[in-house]
């Protein structure tokens, strides 16, 4: 059985840092070739793809992220992390960690309020 533990939320003043990580474990065929994901749900919105890790490393954003969010893998330990930079209070919300098949976190509260 497949499991995603997200960590690393919290409370954040507008511009501050957080990094985020993503333990995965459980039977996977090959973690390293993955594609692995960050999605985000604000109270009242819909939840969002935020950041993308493809096979090789190929990393996408969504606009709203883009020079602020970074989205990284350590194979060895199967753990994905995000690193948010210069957050915003538009950026408040649940981030969960998603693995292709359908595989979810139970999500991290992050709080970016002053």
């Amino acid at each position: 059985q497949v499991q995603l533990v997200e960590s690393g939320g919290g409370l954040v003043q507008p511009g501050g840092s957080l990094r985020l990580s993503c333990a995965v474990s459980g039977s996977i065929f090959s973690f390293s070739i993955a594609t692995m994901d960050w999605y985000r749900q604000a109270p009242g919105k819909e939840r969002e793809l935020v950041a993308t890790i493809r096979l090789g490393g190929i990393t996408n954003y969504a606009d709203s992220v883009k020079g602020r969010f970074t989205i990284s893998r350590d194979s060895a330990k199967r753990m994905v992390y995000l690193q948010m930079n210069s957050l915003k209070p538009e950026d408040t919300a649940v981030y969960y960690c998603h693995m292709a098949g359908n595989y979810w976190g139970q999500g991290t509260q992050v709080t970016v309020s002053s």
